[in-house]
Parts: structure tokens; sequence; C-alpha cells
């Protein structure tokens, strides 16, 4: 599996942490650095593909020649034989009938993930978001339009002032849409954000973690009574349209990443691109490759990172993938959130329930060696 991140952005929304950029002079050396690190990198993983992902900050601002030019790359660097899923992740604006007409004719992305966060005005503005909600119900449409079947829509809920009725709202403005696969995040306020800033200054109003479970429940019930299934935290589709990619990561199949801030897994070690974009283009695009650090793996740090992603999926952890020396421990460590009906325990798995998902990170942090 392969991820690209494209760090580029109209400009910086409150809440996001990941590494991106508002300048874009620099895209088309950008695109041929990402180009370079391809061919650099590419006996690193498999000769073949199952999954690319074109993630961001804002893939959707690459012109559609850009976004040609990394899937000629990427098609000379591997077998595409068995490709099943490559997904752009885009933002409302970018995804007008001309911009999706010529991705549909480039025949390379097959999935578009549309970050919509919420359709209402207020909650936009809040977010620092260049689009409305207007603009998010008709991208749907148009990528649907386009040729797309395989949509998947992004919306928040526990954002400062957003009651119940609001959230509901949000769910109410996807039905009927014909999306394939909704993620819905509970908002995190991470260090470093303006949202952070904002918070500490007294300029917004947090959600309080009980109405934050009440969203949370209120998701569950919409998406159980819409024909959707839960099968991460966040994560919902429709039958048969699970997220490929995002699952293998929940499953720490290994994965090269390319792109400034880009991170890769080979089973025993990960690496990190520079979080710079000039840097990374000097360095992508010189014999050396891209700018990097990496860190091998312990059995600890392995095993912790196992606890941490299986937690965060409704199958759990798989008790025959939980090393011999790790077992007593563990069984330990879940009792008190068995009797307090946050986990399972089956005779083959340790499975969250409903609110032992909305928990699952301090469950595994608890839980870590």
């Amino acid at each position: 599996m392969l991820y690209i991140h494209i760090p580029y952005c109209h400009r910086k929304c409150t809440y996001c942490a990941f590494y991106s950029v508002v300048t874009r002079e620099e895209k088309q050396a950008y695109v041929d650095a990402v180009c370079a690190e391809l061919r650099h990198r590419r006996r690193e993983i498999g000769p073949s593909l199952r999954t690319v992902y074109l993630g961001g900050g804002t893939p959707s601002l690459l012109t559609v020649g850009q976004i040609g030019q990394i899937a000629d790359a990427v098609a000379e660097s591997f077998n595409l034989s068995g490709l099943e899923e490559v997904t752009l992740e885009a933002n409302p604006e970018d995804l007008t009938p001309q911009f999706l007409a010529g991705l549909r004719d480039m025949g390379f992305v097959n999935r578009v993930s549309v970050g919509v966060q919420s359709f209402s005005d207020e909650d936009l503005r809040l977010l620092n978001r260049r689009h409305d909600g207007r603009m998010a119900a008709e991208a749907l449409r148009n990528v649907l339009e386009a040729g797309f079947e395989n949509l998947s829509a992004d919306l928040i809920y526990g954002l400062p002032g957003q009651g119940l009725e609001a959230w509901m709202e949000n769910l109410a403005a996807l039905e009927g849409v014909g999306i394939a696969h909704l993620s819905a995040y509970a908002l995190t306020v991470e260090d470093g954000t303006m949202l952070r800033r904002q918070a500490e200054q007294g300029r917004v109003a947090l959600c309080g973690e009980e109405e934050t479970l009440c969203h949370y429940g209120a998701l569950l019930d919409w998406a159980a009574g819409h024909g959707f299934e839960q099968y991460e935290i966040s994560n919902f589709c429709r039958p048969g349209r699970r997220a490929v990619h995002n699952s293998r990561y929940w499953d720490r199949t290994p994965y090269l990443g390319v792109g400034a801030a880009a991170h890769s897994f080979d089973g025993q070690r990960r690496r990190w691109n520079v979080s710079d974009a000039k840097r990374y283009i000097a360095s992508a695009m010189s014999d050396g490759g891209a700018e990097h650090e990496e860190e091998a793996l312990t059995a600890a740090d392995a095993y912790n990172e196992y606890i941490m992603t299986a937690l965060r999926t409704v199958s759990g952890i798989d008790k025959n993938k939980v090393p011999p020396d790790y077992s007593a421990a563990l069984a330990a460590g879940m009792a008190r959130y068995v009797s307090a009906g946050l986990i399972a325990d089956t005779p083959t798995h340790y499975r969250p329930t409903h609110e032992g998902l909305l928990r699952a990170d301090g469950i595994a942090a608890d839980l870590f060696v």
C-alpha cells in the first residue's frame, strides 16, 4: 500500500495538527519530487500495490495533470494489476464538474473522500473552512454525477456550540445523497492548533465529554438506521464499502509513505520524512533521497501499537495475535474494563462495546507495557 502526502492548503483549519502549508508556489516542484522519491524507493515494498491514498493537506489543489503525473510515476514503479482502491482526499470547493470529469477520464482515482466537516455555515466559519454548507452538498452531488460511486464524506461532531439538534441536522443532510462511506470524528483539540489557542483564551467553549458521548450515541443510531455498518470508531460504510487502505493501517500492514512528513512502516521500522516542503523537495531530488528519520520498533513497541489500533476497531484484539509473554498481563488489565461494560471478553477476542470504542485511546494507553 502507498500513501502520498500533499501538504498544500488554501488556508489552515483551526483544528488541524497535520503538516500543511498555505503557500503553493512550489506545487509543480513538489510533484516532481514526489515522483522522484517514488522511483527511488519503489523496492522498499513488494512490486505490487493494492491501494494508493493521496492525503493531505488538500490533494484536490493539484491540477488533473499533476495528479496524472503522479499516477504515471506510480505505474512506472509498481505492478498495478491487483490495484483495488485509489483514494483522493478533496475539499468541496475544488470539486467542480470540470475537475471531476478530468479525474474520471484519467482513470486512476476510483474513490473520493470529501472533507465536508459540517453543513452548518456557522460551524464552517469556526473551523476556518472555505466552503459553505450549500457548496458541500453540491460537491457530493458533483462527485456522484461524475461517476465516482465510491464516495466518502467526513464530518466532525462535538464542535463548540454544536448541540444535539445541530449534529442531527448534519447527519440528515447526508440522507438520500448516496455516499458509500462516512467518517465521523469527535473533535480533538490538539496542541499548537488555532482552536487550542482560542479555547485557552476563552474565545470558544469546548464541548464536554457527556455531550460528545451523546452526539456519538446519536451517530450510532443514525448509522444503523440508514444502512451503515460501523467497523472502526469513526468509520461507517455501506455493505462491502470499507476503506481498504485505512483498514490495513489498523492491522499494521507495511506501507510506503512519500512526500513531506509522510510516514512509512516495513513491519519492523518506522520512517518519517522531513516536515518541511522546501527541504523535502531539495532532498528528494538529490541522489541521497528524501531527508528523513527512522526508528526500529522493539517487541513492546509492536505490541503497544497492535493494542492501540485493534481497540479502535469493532473486531477488537485477536487473542491469537497477542504474544504469550503479554497474555496474562493483558487479561489482568482488561478485567476492570470488562466489568465496566467497556470491553466484551469472548473466547477469541477482546471487543470494545460502543462506549468502549469512544474511550479506546485511554483504555489502550492503560494497557501498554
